[in-house]
């Protein structure tokens, strides 16, 4: 029996190459107007909460601006990004993952064991018992696979001129076209933090072995598939 079973490994390193190119091609689109705004309109620096950084070329697809081809390669990939989300969501259902190990119990959320498990990551220790993962793992990768990703996806539609005048009541769910934009930045930005967390974690972690099991499945010590 496998630790990673095969369709959470073909999700997840598609979705790192999604989220990339996503990621830089979204940077290059900030750059066309880099003021966020809450509501349905902003258009002037002074009606912005948030003034985003310009980024180089060497952060964003493609590396000189171009707002057409970045949002040609945003859309490219958006497509894949929602549908492997989506088959994620129906694999961990159907193979239990989700229920069996990502799932949080009532007493985990209690302070003290919380506390605990805050405490055993400052120390870089990560065994957590008989359980696949522990509550801060649990946490995040729920956060992740919850509200993050699913977010990028909706506020993407919501503020996709195509979309929108199909399903005007997601732009109305999110308070506006500008609060939609907003909530799409913060979910990218989260995900950038996740992310960079989540790498450093592997490194201090059984670098290797961790990203052979990622690729080859490894050995499930847990008795079962994930």
């Amino acid at each position: 029996m496998k630790k990673h079973a095969l369709s959470t490994r073909i999700w997840h390193w598609l979705n790192l190459v999604c989220l990339v190119i996503l990621f830089m091609s979204g940077l290059n689109i900030s750059n066309a107007h880099p003021y966020l705004y809450w509501g349905e309109w902003g258009f002037s620096p002074s009606q912005a909460w948030l003034e985003v950084p310009r980024f180089p070329g060497w952060m964003t697809i493609p590396d000189y601006y171009s707002l057409a081809k970045a949002r040609d390669w945003h859309v490219l990939m958006a497509w894949p990004f929602a549908l492997g989300l989506l088959f994620m969501w129906v694999a961990m259902l159907a193979n239990g993952h989700f229920w069996r190990d990502l799932r949080t119990a009532p007493r985990e959320w209690r302070p003290k064991a919380v506390w605990h498990d805050v405490v055993e990551h400052l120390k870089l220790n990560f065994e957590h018992g008989p359980a696949k993962y522990n509550f801060l793992q649990k946490l995040a990768y729920g956060l992740v696979l919850g509200v993050f990703l699913p977010g990028m996806v909706f506020t993407g539609l919501a503020i996709s001129p195509g979309f929108e005048p199909a399903a005007p009541w997601l732009v109305d769910l999110f308070g506006g076209r500008q609060s939609a934009r907003s909530l799409h930045f913060l979910f990218a930005f989260g995900l950038f933090g996740f992310l960079v967390v989540h790498v450093v974690l592997v490194l201090l972690n059984k670098p290797w072995s961790l990203m052979r099991d990622m690729i080859t499945g490894g050995s499930n010590r847990w008795g079962d598939k994930s």
